[in-house]
């Protein structure tokens, strides 16, 4: 990857088409099946979903066509590249069905759709969302508090969007609900850009809280 530490996804990629970090991975994303207000949650969504592509990462999402679900997948579909969706058979009409995505598993339910993103995932990625993204977000997490995983978690701050997220799990630390450790769990980045280029820094079964070098944690 190039040194300069204040490039944005589109001049990275134009500047240093080569620069994958981890080329084959699979990246969950969690994400809305819908829109929300403010136009920087698809704006993320879809720099994301080319950022991916881009790096010959797969996308694994929900399988839906709406939302910002529709927006990451379509993205990544547009740059060419592989999208794997998951969604339960009761989803396929509330929610959508992506018919553009070639990788498309129906499951028997919701559970069965988070056991087999997880088990398909090296990492997760936490763009804005409803119940639906809390839900499978703190799953995730207290999975890996379980030690039932090391994958690197990586929510998105988009607009201020996980200041709620990590308010909730700061205030559980602080009634005594949860241990300090907790904030170590997952990763909080500014933004779409900062999201992939910290994977860029990762490799497989490097401590996702440890960057390659001072020069990559200051890139972020």
């Amino acid at each position: 990857m190039p040194s300069a530490p204040h490039l944005t996804e589109t001049e990275l990629t134009q500047s240093h088409p080569g620069g994958i970090a981890m080329p084959g991975a699979s990246v969950a994303v969690f994400c809305g099946s819908r829109f929300g207000l403010d136009a920087r949650f698809a704006e993320a969504a879809r720099i994301i979903g080319a950022g991916l592509a881009r790096r010959r990462m797969t996308l694994i999402y929900g399988g839906g066509k709406v939302g910002l679900m529709g927006v990451v997948a379509d993205a990544a579909i547009a740059a060419s590249g592989a999208v794997s969706g998951v969604i339960p058979h009761f989803l396929k009409t509330r929610e959508v069905m992506h018919e553009g995505v070639e990788d498309l598993r129906v499951t028997d339910s919701m559970h069965s759709r988070k056991q087999l993103m997880f088990a398909e995932a090296d990492a997760f990625l936490v763009l804005p969302g409803g119940l639906g993204t809390f839900d499978e977000t703190f799953e995730i997490i207290t999975w890996r508090q379980l030690g039932l995983h090391d994958k690197p978690i990586l929510i998105v701050d988009i607009a201020g969007w996980a200041s709620m997220l990590v308010g909730a799990i700061d205030q559980a630390i602080r009634d005594g609900f949860a241990a300090e450790t907790a904030r170590r769990l997952f990763e909080v980045v500014p933004d779409a850009d900062a999201a992939l280029l910290r994977l860029d820094a990762l490799r497989p079964g490097l401590d996702p809280q440890t960057p390659d070098s001072a020069e990559t944690l200051g890139r972020l």
